[in-house]
C-alpha cells in the first residue's frame, strides 16, 4: 500500500520522533521536510528569524512534489511543521494523505525544546509557531503527553 502520512505539529511536538517510529512499524521510508528547506530559510530560522508565507512557498512545492514522487512508489512518512491549512493544500495538492496532528500545550512544548541539541529552531521561534497555527479538524489528532510508541500504534489501529 503506497499511502502518505504527514505527522504535523509546531516544532519540538515530537513530528521527527513519531514519524520515525511509524515508519519502523509499518515499514515505510521516513522523510524530514526540514531537509528540503532552501538554504536561506534555515539560515533564518538559526539566527532567530521566523519565516514568513513567502519564504516557505518554494519549500511547500518542493514537498509536494516529493510526495507525488513516492506516492508511485511505496508511500512514505513525512514529519513537517504545516503549521497553516493554506500549507497543507500545497503539500498534499493531488495526493492521498492521511494526516497526524500531534496536539500539545505551549509550556509542554517549549519545555521538550529546551532539552533538545543540535536543532536549528530556536527555542524563542516556538511562539510564532503557535500564534500561526491552524489546528487541522480531519485526520489523528494526538496529545503529546502520551508514550510515542501508544501513539504509533493507535494511528495505526485508526488507520491500517
Amino acid at each position: 500500500m503506497n499511502r502518505i502520512f504527514i505527522v504535523v505539529g509546531v516544532s519540538g511536538s515530537g513530528k521527527t520522533t513519531i514519524a520515525k517510529l511509524l515508519s519502523k512499524q509499518i515499514n515505510k521510508p521516513f522523510l524530514d521536510a526540514d531537509d528540503y528547506h532552501p538554504k536561506g530559510n534555515v539560515v533564518k530560522m538559526s539566527n532567530g528569524i521566523p519565516l514568513t508565507d513567502e519564504d516557505r512557498e518554494p519549500w511547500l512545492y518542493i514537498l509536494n512534489q516529493k510526495l507525488k514522487e513516492e506516492s508511485r512508489k511505496e508511500g512514505v512518512i513525512l514529519a513537517c511543521s504545516a503549521l497553516k491549512e493554506s500549507y497543507r493544500k500545497i503539500i498534499a495538492k493531488e495526493i492521498d494523505v492521511v494526516w497526524v496532528y500531534l496536539d500539545g500545550d505551549f509550556d509542554v512544548i517549549k519545555s521538550r525544546m529546551e532539552n533538545r541539541r543540535g536543532h536549528f529552531m530556536k527555542t524563542t521561534l516556538l511562539q510564532s509557531q503557535f500564534d500561526c497555527l491552524e489546528v487541522p479538524t480531519y485526520g489523528i489528532k494526538v496529545d503529546v503527553k502520551q508514550e510515542p510508541n501508544k501513539i504509533v500504534n493507535d494511528i495505526i489501529k485508526n488507520t491500517i
